[in-house]
């Protein structure tokens, strides 16, 4: 999806009422503040967060990649833990491959 896209969208739910005039605003700027993805960036710039953590700062680091609150992704975990079984797998192999955030920018090219 294009950032054209994104905002055409936004302006169809502002026009339809599902957005009040502050909430658009707010994600208009969000969505041209961001800046186009390379291929590859977003993976490899996953790091297990030192601060956000419980167990091993895997939930912490992806709510700081995806901007998604760290309680949903353990939550998500727990759930798949308890219902499906599988959650403790995935959660334990980006622990082990992951690694933890050392405090210096990561930098692509």
């Amino acid at each position: 999806m294009s950032i054209a896209d994104d905002l055409d969208r936004l302006a169809a739910q502002h026009a339809a009422g599902r957005l009040t005039d502050a909430e658009f605003e707010t994600a208009k700027a969000r969505v041209l503040a961001q800046t186009p993805a390379q291929p590859g960036v977003t993976v490899n710039s996953l790091r297990r967060s030192r601060n956000d953590r419980w167990i091993g700062g895997v939930c912490g680091g992806l709510a700081r990649l995806t901007g998604v609150d760290s309680w949903i992704f353990r939550l998500l975990f727990a759930l798949s833990v308890v219902f499906a079984g599988f959650g403790l797998i995935p959660y334990l192999l980006l622990w082990i491959f992951v690694p933890e955030e050392d405090g210096t920018t990561i930098t692509t090219h």
